[in-house]
C-alpha cells in the first residue's frame, strides 16, 4: 500500500493531500530514509513524522486497504 494511503486509512494524518504533502515536503521517513508518497509501505516498517519539533514514530503492524475506527489502531503501534 502506498505510504500517502497507509497514514490516511490508519488514521495517523486525516487527509491523503494533507498526508501528500508531508511526504512532499520530506517530513516523513520510513526506517530512517526520507520517503515518497508512493513508497510501499510493509509490516514492520517504521514511520517517523517530523512536524515543526513534534516528532512521531508509529511501526506498522497491519496494512488493511480499509478500515475502521477500531481497526485503524490496531494497524500501527506509536514508539
Amino acid at each position: 500500500m502506498r505510504l500517502d494511503k497507509y497514514l490516511k486509512v490508519s488514521r495517523i494524518i486525516k487527509r491523503r493531500t494533507v498526508a501528500n504533502e508531508v511526504c512532499d515536503a520530506k517530513h516523513v521517513t520510513v526506517n530512517g530514509k526520507v520517503a515518497r508518497a508512493s513508497l510501499d509501505v510493509k509490516v514492520g516498517d517504521v514511520i517517523e513524522i517530523t512536524m515543526g519539533e513534534n516528532v512521531t514514530k508509529y511501526q506498522v503492524l497491519k496494512v488493511l486497504e480499509h478500515a475502521t475506527k477500531d481497526d485503524a489502531d490496531s494497524m500501527f503501534k506509536r514508539l
